[in-house]
């Protein structure tokens, strides 16, 4: 019996890579899948990883109806699908992603963060925890700067760390923007390093958000 997944951890903690290695998995046991993402760090169509991989995805855009997308594909039968920057999705996509599960017998897995720079859950993410069959945190956690596991994204402007703006940051934002990981203790104190750094390196004029 098909079923949705959600596997979820904050930035650098390798959800790309793991992405990319079910996607290698899946293909050497001969099953079809298709590779999905939505706003990846690199560009449109693509899922890439910090370590250097990529891969050719299909883009999800904010109204693309993903069943409709899926059962519309030419050639054999797709048995999988793999969503990557899943906190991205609106809410009824995450419907139409279970819709795939229980109406198509298509297994589901979907890749993201959970909650956003503020501390706040996606929508996606969030409908993801209510409606997936399985929800996993990754085991593999990032480090805040002062060695604890590190669990919250958070957004640095100038060297500063904002809680407000845009979830989402498309293009170049003429500041000098950049994302780091925290512990919640130093994400509630606002303390992105444990002093001042050399300025931030700017933002890619890709879309960018903490993503892994």
């Amino acid at each position: 019996m098909a079923q949705l997944h959600y596997r979820h951890a904050a930035m650098n903690s390798g959800k790309s890579t793991m992405v990319l290695q079910y996607r290698h998995t899946y293909a050497a046991c001969g099953r079809r899948g298709l590779l999905m993402t939505r706003l990846d760090r690199a560009g449109t169509g693509i899922v890439s990883s910090r370590i250097g991989l990529a891969a050719d995805a299909l883009e999800i855009g904010a109204t693309t109806d993903l069943t409709e997308l899926v059962l519309s594909r030419p050639g054999p039968r797709v048995d999988h699908v793999i969503v990557d920057e899943a906190q991205f999705l609106a809410p009824e996509q995450v419907d139409q992603l279970a819709a795939l599960v229980d109406d198509h017998d298509i297994d589901v897995f979907t890749f993201g963060l959970l909650s956003d720079f503020r501390g706040l859950q996606f929508p996606g993410s969030a409908r993801l925890v209510v409606l997936a069959d399985i929800v996993e945190a990754l085991q593999v956690y990032p480090m805040c700067w002062c060695g604890q596991p590190a669990r919250m994204n958070a957004r640095v402007v100038s060297g500063l760390m904002v809680r407000d703006g845009d979830t989402v940051v498309l293009g170049d934002t003429g500041a000098d923007v950049g994302y780091v990981v925290l512990c919640r203790r130093h994400h509630r104190a606002g303390q992105p390093y444990a002093s001042r750094p050399e300025p931030v390196t700017p933002a890619a004029t890709a879309a960018s958000l903490c993503r892994g």
